[in-house]
C-alpha cells in the first residue's frame, strides 16, 4: 500500500479505482503473506517478478474473506485492523483509512508488535488456504534442498537465539484452530 506517487518500471502496482476499502485490506494481506510468498517461490527462477508470473499467484478471491474464521467473526475481520496498524504509520495513508471508517493518529512503529502482527495474518492465511499443522510446518522449514525461508531462518537464527517466526506462526495457527482469535501478546 502507498500512497499515489510515481513508482519505477520494475514495480508492480495494482491500482484498483473502484475496490472496496476492506477488499484491499485483504488483498494486501495475501500478496503479503508467507503461504503466498512460498508459493510464489515455486513460480519465480530469479529475483524478476514479470506480470505473466504475478498473473499464476494463488491469490484468494474476494468472497473467502467474508466466510466465518471463527464464531461470529469473518475472515475480513481478523484481517482488516491488523492490516490497519501495519499500514497506517503515517499521514499519507489517511485517506485509505478513512475508507475504513478508521478516525484515529498513525500506529506507532513498534518492530516486535509488526512482527506478531504479521505472523498473526500468515496463520490465518494458512487457515484460509486449508493447510493444516504439518503442511505449515514444512512451508515455514522445509529441509534442504527445498528450503523455503533459509534467510529468514538463519537471521533469525542469528538475531534471537531461535526462528521466531516459524514459533509464532505456529502458535498463533493452533490458536485458531482451538477456535481462538489469534493473539501473539506475551507469547
Amino acid at each position: 500500500m502507498l500512497p499515489f506517487s510515481a513508482v519505477a518500471n520494475s514495480m508492480a502496482v495494482i491500482r484498483a479505482e473502484r475496490a472496496d476499502a476492506r477488499e484491499l485490506c485483504c488483498l494486501e494481506a495475501n500478496l503479503n503473506s508467507l503461504i503466498l510468498d512460498f508459493g510464489a517461490r515455486q513460480k519465480v527462477g530469479g529475483v524478476n517478478l514479470n506480470f505473466f508470473i504475478v498473473q499464476q499467484f494463488p491469490v484468494l478471491p474476494p468472497k473467502v474473506f467474508r466466510e466465518s474464521a471463527l464464531p461470529g467473526l469473518s475472515y475480513a475481520e481478523l484481517i482488516m485492523p491488523r492490516v490497519l496498524e501495519l499500514t497506517f504509520t503515517a499521514w499519507d495513508l489517511e485517506p485509505f483509512v478513512r475508507d475504513l471508517s478508521y478516525d484515529g493518529d498513525p500506529f506507532p512503529w513498534d518492530e516486535e508488535r509488526r512482527h506478531r502482527l504479521k505472523c498473526e495474518l500468515d496463520a490465518v492465511f494458512t487457515h484460509l488456504y486449508h493447510l493444516d499443522r504439518p503442511d505449515l510446518e514444512w512451508i515455514l522449514d522445509a529441509p534442504y534442498p527445498s528450503a523455503s525461508f533459509p534467510g529468514l531462518k538463519r537471521n533469525e537464527l542469528k538475531q534471537f537465539g531461535e526462528y521466531r517466526t516459524q514459533r509464532y506462526v505456529l502458535h498463533a495457527y493452533d490458536q485458531m484452530a482451538r477456535g481462538q482469535m489469534p493473539n501473539l501478546e506475551g507469547v
